[in-house]
């Protein structure tokens, strides 16, 4: 970085408890839908999360999961709030699985 550069945004940061904290409008665009979409949708109680801390060789590493719906969008973050990766899949609503 050069001086007068700004340095990168990164995608996600932590509060001063060491939680993550995920902007409405970046965790939306990865469902592909509007901030305001997906807010309604968590007042509506139709959005989970989940944090695991890594163990071991994974130490330092957490996984974020966020389901709404048929959507599930997890990402593997850094201390620093680095997305080392992510995917979003399509699973079945909850309680349908294993039915023919």
């Amino acid at each position: 970085m050069t001086a007068g550069e700004a340095a990168p945004e990164l995608p996600f940061v932590r509060d001063e408890d060491g939680s993550f904290v995920l902007d409405a409008a970046r965790l939306a665009k990865r469902f592909g839908w509007s901030a305001e979409e997906l807010r309604d949708l968590m007042r509506r109680g139709l959005v989970t999360s989940r944090v695991e801390r890594g163990e071991a060789e994974d130490e330092g590493r957490w996984r974020l999961s966020v389901r709404c719906g048929n959507r599930c969008w997890q990402a593997i973050m850094l201390a620093d709030g680095t997305v080392a990766e992510e995917q979003l899949e399509f699973v079945p609503p909850p309680g349908r699985r294993g039915r023919a």
